[in-house]
């Protein structure tokens, strides 16, 4: 899938910076860092028209509104504030010169690039911008655009965790150390997390979500609050401030373990306050160096795998995952390379937990109802894993993701799920499919114990869903994966289970009913 050209308008080199104009800011632009100047007029619009669309999470939807309403108060008369059913009926109502950064996707880019008078400035919100990524891309004759390479480049570019030319530790992948299993007493690796409180304007945007329900114009999924993730420059700032202070240290080793009842782990839960623009990223990364050089200072260092895998989340795959939703175009969300055409079934599109027996599911799927977040894990080898093994529709699925997920975006899941998660760009951004079976599950949680499936068997009534459906899925895929080096290993395999043919008729009629 060859890329798109400078000539589509949406990818067109922006200006930095405008001449004193009101500035429209989209919600997730509500950042300081969003403006030219503390003083500079702005344009805040709340449009009911994206929320009658599709059937987001009940506290996705919270959270957007929440944060528009919360940064429309901290302006006052310097914002004008619409509350109106589309776009253009605010815009309409503005008699004076304006701009706007680059808005975060495809269809949103369209909007103001076809605004007459909206002068369009260069995006903000990430670490690298869209013209250091394409020269990056340009460089060295690069036939793949690896996350490592962009990764170190960037750490390079900004110089973060550097000695001089080397990286701190005189390595560079220490964020391969953060594979462990989670802790066998199944406690969690750091302290409760600190908690945003609601107020008023939290009121108004409950009361206003179930008038809205009531009326039929709009419809959501999953739980109503309490609200769990900053909707102000202040609050994001204090759970940063809290993340560094109690949680940065233990982060990296069980970075990517799964526990029931622990569903924060160590992570910072930051993604919903970054994806609103509420934090500016560099600045995110520059305070966990900081943190790093000075417990260093102290003679009590902080563990380096756990600062730099955090880092790299922060500049390393969210900066990765903005750009190559850019620089490989429109289509790239139509990718199919796995001909997987079924539908999202009706449980997991309602997140109806309790469908499920498998416990692994069955739990990802409560928290994500209830919370409208699980972190990465979950989201690739629970969710991603069994979409991927089922054959479900990986547009459909992207369109899941994004209106399930407090800090889901187009730009966040396109890439995401069509390429990491489901394979469908057939290896352009992952070198092999990211399925496996119940004995990674096993390994990296606590699921399996208690759960009426045994991971580690693939036929009758207690064969685990993901260990059969894991040798299902490289069944039907073979000669699409034959080509592919990382996966002749498993494909031969197959070979040696003189059951696959019970096993792929079990699978097919197991199908996507809630196992």
């Amino acid at each position: 899938m060859p890329p798109p050209t400078a000539a589509d308008p949406a990818l067109a080199g922006f200006p930095a910076r405008a001449p004193a104009t009101r500035r429209w800011c989209f919600a997730d632009q509500l950042g300081p860092h969003f403006l030219d100047a503390p003083d500079q007029p702005v344009l805040l619009v709340e449009s009911r028209a994206v929320f009658a669309r599709r059937r987001f999470h009940r506290q996705k939807a919270h959270l957007l509104l929440s944060a528009l309403r919360h940064r429309a108060a901290e302006l006052g008369d310097q914002a004008q504030f619409h509350r109106v059913r589309t776009y253009g009926e605010a815009l309409d109502r503005v008699r004076e010169p304006l701009s706007v950064c680059a808005p975060t996707t495809w269809a949103s880019r369209d909007h103001v690039l076809g605004r007459p008078g909206l002068q369009v400035l260069a995006a903000r919100g990430f670490v690298s911008s869209q013209e250091e990524f394409a020269a990056w891309a340009a460089g060295r004759g690069r036939r793949r655009l690896l996350m490592e390479d962009f990764y170190r480049d960037a750490r390079r570019r900004h110089d973060v965790l550097m000695d001089g030319a080397e990286p701190v530790g005189g390595r560079w992948n220490l964020d391969a150390d953060n594979r462990e299993p989670p802790p066998a007493d199944g406690r969690s690796p750091a302290p409760e997390p600190w908690w945003p409180e609601e107020d008023e304007i939290d009121e108004q945007v409950r009361a206003d979500l179930d008038r809205w329900a009531a009326d039929g114009d709009v419809a959501f999924v999953g739980d109503d609050g309490p609200r769990l993730f900053p909707v102000t420059r202040r609050e994001a700032l204090r759970r940063l401030a809290d993340f560094l202070d109690t949680r940065l240290g233990t982060f990296g080793p069980h970075e990517d373990a799964m526990l029931a009842g622990q569903r924060w782990m160590a992570h910072s839960l930051l993604s919903p306050a970054l994806n609103l623009g509420l934090l500016d990223p560099m600045a995110v990364v520059h305070a966990a160096e900081q943190r790093y050089r000075d417990s260093v200072a102290d003679g009590d260092p902080l563990p380096l795998n756990s600062v730099e895998g955090f880092v790299r989340q922060v500049m390393g795959w969210r900066d990765y995952i903005w750009h190559v939703y850019w620089h490989l175009g429109r289509d790239f969300r139509h990718a199919n390379a796995l001909a997987a055409h079924e539908p999202v079934p009706g449980w997991l599109a309602d997140l109806d937990d309790g469908a499920v027996d498998a416990a692994c599911l069955s739990d990802v799927l409560a928290d994500l109802r209830r919370d409208g977040w699980v972190h990465h894990i979950p989201r690739l080898m629970v969710l991603g894993n069994y979409a991927l093994q089922r054959g479900i529709d990986p547009l459909a699925m992207t369109d899941w993701f994004h209106r399930s997920f407090v800090d889901g975006y187009d730009w966040v899941m396109v890439a995401n799920v069509v390429g990491m998660s489901q394979h469908a760009d057939g290896g352009v951004l992952a070198t092999k499919p990211y399925a496996a079976g119940g004995a990674y599950i096993d390994r990296m949680s606590d699921y399996c114990g208690g759960c009426r499936y045994d991971p580690r068997r693939r036929l009758g009534e207690d064969a685990c869903p993901y260990t059969a459906g894991y040798w299902a899925f490289l069944d039907r895929n073979r000669d699409r994966l034959a080509v592919n080096h990382r996966m002749r290993q498993p494909l031969r395999g197959l070979d040696r289970l003189t059951d696959l043919p019970e096993v792929v008729e079990q699978e097919r009629l197991r199908g996507t009913e809630a196992p």
